[in-house]
Formats: structure tokens, sequence, C-alpha cells
């Protein structure tokens, strides 16, 4: 029986996750391996509608706990209508971003605190986390300069402080939940970041 797998690609904003996710996927399918790309938020039509509202509304229109739980809404709905049902037919699902993004940003970075936002998550993850989590970790004045000129969403908006905090967010989970949290050095040409993924990955087959 095919074993379907779980792969999040995690990181500050610029980071290059989007690009690996994108890379490993495409590697994957080289392979013969059928492989589910999707985002968060996003991944379905309500995702993508909630995508929408936390990211691209006014500055100050969103509250930060409203934030919190909005993006738990798009995962539930992710994990139940596509994740899953992938996962089940023996699929490799490759997500730009999943649990540990709300981690990192509204419990590190909006201090709520990673507690609170995991147990806030509980239900929408409903027992569905990847099987591994790949943090691409770049310097927040890296990945700032990356995306200049790229057009800022709100979250994006929020400033370098703000990066390095989810940065910092991102090293505690790797330090919390070291058997599914790595941390990539995202600091090289995207060839080199992607071998690296790859290699990581290659232990999952």
């Amino acid at each position: 029986m095919v074993t379907g797998r779980f792969v999040s690609l995690e990181g500050i904003d610029g980071s290059g996750k989007s690009t690996q996710a994108h890379l490993l996927a495409e590697a994957l399918r080289a392979r013969g391996i059928e492989v589910v790309e999707t985002r968060e938020p996003g991944g379905t039509p309500l995702g993508e509608e909630i995508r929408r509202l936390v990211l691209h509304s006014p500055k100050g229109a969103v509250a930060p706990g409203a934030e919190v739980h909005l993006f738990a809404a798009s995962r539930a709905q992710h994990v139940d209508r596509l994740i899953r049902p992938a996962l089940a037919r023996g699929a490799w699902v490759v997500s730009d971003r999943f649990v540990d993004s709300s981690l990192a940003f509204q419990g590190a970075a909006r201090g709520f605190g990673i507690e609170t936002v995991l147990e806030a998550n509980r239900t929408a993850v409903d027992g569905c986390l990847p099987d591994l989590t790949l943090v691409i970790d770049v310097p927040p004045a890296t990945a700032t300069w990356r995306r200049s000129g790229n057009g800022d969403d709100r979250i994006e908006a929020e400033g370098i402080a703000f990066q390095e905090a989810a940065a910092e967010g991102y090293r505690e989970l790797a330090r919390r939940f070291p058997e599914r949290v790595i941390l990539v050095d995202g600091d090289g040409e995207p060839a080199a970041v992607h071998a690296a993924v790859l290699a990581r990955v290659e232990a999952l087959a």
C-alpha cells in the first residue's frame, strides 16, 4: 500500500520557503510520486477567502486575536477537505506553511505564546501534523532584501523586528519538536538549499 507523506515548508517572509516548496514538489513528481502542492492560509476556496481577509485587509482591520482564529479556521478546512483526503489515497502533500507559522508569528511574534496558539489550533489540526517540517532559516535582513519591491502584505509590513521575533519562534519550535521541525540554512543559492531540503525529505520515502 502506498503511504502518503506530509511535508511543510516554513520560514519568515522572504526566506525562500515558497520557492523551496515548489522545487520539492517538482522533484517528487519527477520520481513518479503524486504530489498535492498547497499553501496556508489557503488551499481551499474558504481558505483562500480567509487569506484575502487576513493578509490584504487595511492595517488595523483585523484584531490580533481574530488573526489567530481566522488562520485556524482556514487550517481546519484545509485538513478536512484537502490534506487528509490526499494522504488517504497515498499522495504526498507539500504545504507552503502549516500550523508552525501560527506558532511562530502569532504565538511568538504577536506575543500570545506558543502554547496558547497551539491550543487554539488543536481542533483545526485534529491530530494531522506534518511528518516533517523544514524551516528555511535566513537572517531577517536577508529576507527583507529578498522580498523588496514585491509589495508587502499586512503581516510582512509589520517590519524587521516582528520578523526577528518570528524567526526566534521557529528556532524555539526546532528545540521543542526536534523529531519533526528541522532548520535548513537558507542563506545560499536556491539549488543548494533545495539539495539540503531533498536530503532531509529522502529519509521519509
